[in-house]
């Protein structure tokens, strides 16, 4: 894997294509189950997902069994490793961690398991500042701390046309307060403490997209950030919102804008825009 430190994620960290090869990421796909038929996350396109789902078809994902991560683990010997950083989204909302750490028990090398706390591009700029640090010759101990700094440095909002997605995947966390509302306000929610949190209710899409770009400027300030904007079936306003966050924020480096995969799509639904604020080491 090119380091003495081999990085894992899984799949929710959802970077844009070829970006883990280069950092030498080895990911493990998430489960979902569209109707009854359980998948890997990367064998069902995202455009599958988010029709099942507007058609309110069963659509459930569960994390990877841990003998996904013990061959994983197994394999980074084999290539060489002598130590695995395994960075995940999460435990409050996923039992990826507890499998990661069920494999690395028993992994032929030390596995350091990183609980990031978040998930999506929040995960996958963590898991990238680790790869980093690996490829720069750190070992796990330091790959491992520079992902979890990057994760409580980096920020997630987003927006979701509805909450029932999040409801009937039982995400909503203390977002559970605006149900009694749903039908009146857009919902921005962030994350905090690995869980789903409310921020603003506001009436009209139109002022929830405005005030997701405003908090997000907020967020980013003066500092030297990379960015995420990821969507679910919502391109054209992914690119937009990008487009109007590089003019504004006036230190920004990388900028990564794409779809969210069909894992984290089963539980915001079509309509999701999100921005990932990470401010760089």
């Amino acid at each position: 894997m090119g380091s003495a430190v081999a990085v894992v994620t899984d799949s929710t960290a959802y970077l844009p294509a070829g970006l883990a090869e280069r950092h030498g990421l080895a990911v493990i796909p998430m489960q979902i189950a569209v109707g009854g038929t359980v998948r890997d996350e990367n064998d069902i396109t995202t455009a599958e997902a988010a029709q099942a789902l507007k058609e309110w078809r069963p659509v459930t994902t569960s994390r990877p069994a841990p003998e996904r991560f013990a061959q994983v683990y197994a394999d980074a010997a084999a290539a060489g490793a002598g130590e695995i950083v395994s960075v995940h989204l999460s435990a409050a909302m996923s039992g990826t961690v507890e499998a990661a750490r069920l494999a690395a028990d028993q992994a032929p090398i030390p596995v350091r398991v990183v609980d990031t706390g978040t998930i999506g591009l929040g995960l996958g700029v963590a898991a990238l500042s680790a790869a980093a640090a690996a490829l720069r010759g750190a070992g796990a101990d330091e790959a491992a701390d520079a992902a979890m700094r990057r994760a409580d440095r980096s920020r997630s909002l987003f927006y979701v046309d509805t909450l029932e997605h999040l409801r009937r995947g039982g995400r909503l966390g203390a977002a559970a307060t605006l149900l009694g509302s749903a039908l009146m306000v857009k919902p921005l929610l962030g994350i905090s403490e690995g869980r789903i949190t409310p921020l603003e209710k506001v009436r009209t899409a139109s002022r929830a997209l405005a005030r997701l770009e405003e908090l997000a400027v907020a967020e980013a300030g003066d500092r030297r950030v990379d960015l995420g904007v990821q969507h679910l079936a919502a391109a054209d306003r992914a690119e937009a919102l990008a487009a109007r966050l590089r003019d504004r924020i006036p230190h920004v480096e990388d900028v990564y804008v794409g779809e969210v995969g069909p894992v984290i799509g089963a539980h915001v639904g079509p309509g999701m825009l999100g921005v990932v604020v990470a401010p760089q080491l």
